[in-house]
């Protein structure tokens, strides 16, 4: 079935219309038991640049390419720990972002994602 081109078009311009889904993550290694936690703008998104950069074996968090490397891909799992209200106000998401990632973090005895 294909979509006709101004459907296709009005698509793409919604998507890349949306709103940011601000909110922590985790990444979590079922064979190891190893949970890394981070944090973005597109937390609904985020798996696919991980998960992409991972296959490739070009991520920056060397930590979990390891792990990657050791127990495949399947041994891992993408999960929203929490999101951010689309009306949080702007000046305090960052802030806020890192108290969150910082909670969740102790709380999972996770690393956190960084380079």
């Amino acid at each position: 079935m294909t979509m006709d081109p101004h459907a296709r078009k009005e698509a793409l311009s919604q998507y890349r219309e949306r709103p940011p889904a601000w909110g922590v993550f985790a990444v979590v290694c079922e064979a190891s038991g190893q949970v890394w936690v981070g944090k973005g703008a597109n937390v609904d998104r985020q798996q696919n640049g991980l998960w992409f950069a991972l296959r490739m074996g070009s991520s920056p968090f060397r930590s979990l390419q390891a792990a990657w490397r050791e127990h495949g891909e399947a041994a891992f799992r993408y999960e929203e720990l929490e999101r951010l209200r689309p009306d949080y106000p702007e000046i305090g998401i960052k802030d806020e972002l890192v108290r969150r990632a910082a909670l969740w973090t102790a709380r999972l005895q996770a690393d956190v994602l960084k380079a």
